[in-house]
């Protein structure tokens, strides 16, 4: 087995920034797809002041890259695309295991379901 393993404490809390290291917020949440025994959507925190007013966003983690160097995560779209993503607050998440609101999100950052 090659690669590296992190624990979801050390993903939690980094900045995600985009190939032009613009901030984009920071993870959350790592959500875990249990049937499926992998990492299915990185909750993102942006917007807001100091947690106040930000928005959230589940990312597919296809869509991601762990910067291990620079200890950060790397989301490859412009700022106005993460502005416009389809988002919810901390006290409405939605139902993440539904399958037609998983497709939304994955075709919005031109990824490819998982589980098709």
């Amino acid at each position: 087995m090659s690669g590296q393993l992190l624990s979801a404490n050390t993903l939690i809390g980094d900045a995600v920034k985009n190939r032009a290291q613009e901030d984009l917020g920071s993870v959350k949440e790592l959500m875990i797809d249990i049937d499926a025994g992998r990492i299915a959507y990185a909750v993102v925190s942006f917007g807001g002041l100091f947690g106040i007013g930000d928005k959230l966003f589940a990312v597919p983690w296809s869509a991601l890259q762990v910067d291990t160097t620079n200890e950060h995560v790397v989301l490859d779209v412009a700022k106005e695309t993460l502005e416009d993503a389809p988002g919810f607050d901390k006290d409405n998440w939605p139902d993440m295991a539904n399958r037609d609101w998983g497709r939304e999100v994955h075709w919005y950052y031109n990824q490819s379901p998982y589980w098709d």
